[in-house]
C-alpha cells in the first residue's frame, strides 16, 4: 500500500481535492473503489477506531489491499480519528501507510507532543500523518464534542504546529462538524485563507457531509486538498436497505437485499468525487 503524500501533493498542485470516504464493511469498500475506478479518481478509504473494532483491522486492511490491486487508480487506506498509539502501530505493522492522530481535545502543547510521537513512529514505517488543530463539534465514533466546546483553528498557531510536529497534512476547523447539520454551516473562508498563507502542506476538511457543493469548491480553491465524507454514505445505504426489507419481508439473501443500498451509496460517492473535481486525474 502507498501513503497519501503523492496524491495529496498532486491535488494541491492541480487545484482539486481527494475525497476520503469512511468505510464500515465489504459493501462500502466495494462501492467506493468501483465508483472511483469508473471516474478515474484517486480515493482515500478511511476507517475510524469503531470501524476497525467492528470489522477487524486485518479484514479491512486485506479488503482494501485487494481493491488497490484490482483497480487502476490510487486507493489509499487511512486511519481516521485515531487516538491510541498502540492501535496505530497495529495497523502500521499490517501495512497501513496513512494515519490521522487526533489529539485536538488536549492542550496545544500536549497535542504537539502526542502528534510528534506518532509522526516519529509512522514515518519509520513510510506512512504519512494527518493531525488536527482546533476541534470540530459533533460526534465521531464515541468522541462527542458539544458545539460550545468546538474550537476554530488558530492561523497564528498553524505554522508552529506543522513545524514542530512534522506532519504531512493538517485538518483545520473552520466551521464544519461531524454528523448532520441542523442548519447550513457557515465556513470561515477568511480563516482558511490565513492558514493557507502560513502553511504549505495539504489541508484537510473534516465533516463535509451536508456542506453545499459551492462551499466545498470554494474551500478547495483556498487550499483544501482532502475532503472527508462519512454520514452521507450511511444514510442512503440504510434508507434503501430498510425500504427493501419492508417491501420484501420474506427477503433473506444479502446478495439481493443489499443491491439497491449499494447503488444508492454509489450515487453519493459519484456526486462527491465530482464535487471534489478529482475525476479523470489518473
Amino acid at each position: 500500500m502507498k501513503n497519501s503524500k503523492e496524491i495529496l501533493l498532486k491535488a494541491q498542485k492541480e487545484g482539486y481535492a481527494v475525497p476520503a470516504f469512511n468505510c464500515h464493511n465489504l459493501e462500502t469498500i466495494q462501492v467506493i473503489a468501483e465508483t472511483a475506478s469508473e471516474l478515474k479518481s484517486p480515493v482515500i478509504i478511511a476507517g475510524t477506531p469503531g470501524t476497525f473494532d467492528y470489522a477487524g483491522r486485518d479484514y479491512i486492511q486485506s479488503i482494501i489491499e485487494i481493491a488497490a490491486k484490482k483497480y487502476n487508480v490510487p486507493i489509499i487506506i487511512h486511519l481516521d480519528h485515531h487516538t491510541d498509539i498502540n492501535s496505530i502501530k497495529e495497523s502500521l505493522e499490517l501495512g497501513t501507510k496513512s494515519v490521522m492522530i487526533d489529539a485536538s481535545h488536549y492542550s496545544y502543547e500536549e497535542n504537539i507532543k502526542i502528534v510528534s510521537d506518532v509522526v516519529k513512529l509512522a514515518h519509520s514505517y513510510g506512512a504519512t500523518v494527518e493531525a488536527e488543530l482546533g476541534m470540530l463539534g459533533g460526534q465521531e465514533d464515541d468522541l462527542i464534542v458539544d458545539e460550545k466546546d468546538s474550537k476554530y483553528t488558530n492561523p497564528s498557531q498553524a505554522a508552529d504546529f506543522v513545524k514542530r510536529t512534522g506532519i504531512d497534512s493538517l485538518a483545520v476547523a473552520i466551521g464544519t462538524a461531524h454528523g448532520l447539520y441542523k442548519e447550513e454551516p457557515k465556513l470561515d473562508f477568511e480563516r482558511l485563507k490565513e492558514i493557507r498563507e502560513v502553511v504549505d502542506i495539504p489541508l484537510v476538511l473534516h465533516g463535509a457531509s451536508g456542506v453545499p457543493e459551492e462551499s466545498v469548491r470554494k474551500a478547495i480553491s483556498l487550499g483544501i486538498t482532502k475532503v472527508n465524507i462519512a454520514t452521507e454514505l450511511k444514510i442512503p445505504f440504510s434508507n434503501e436497505l430498510r425500504k427493501y426489507l419492508i417491501e420484501h419481508p420474506e427477503a433473506n439473501d444479502p446478495r439481493k437485499y443489499m443491491a439497491d443500498a449499494k447503488k444508492a451509496m454509489a450515487d453519493v460517492v459519484r456526486e462527491k468525487i465530482l464535487m471534489c473535481m478529482s475525476e479523470n486525474r489518473y
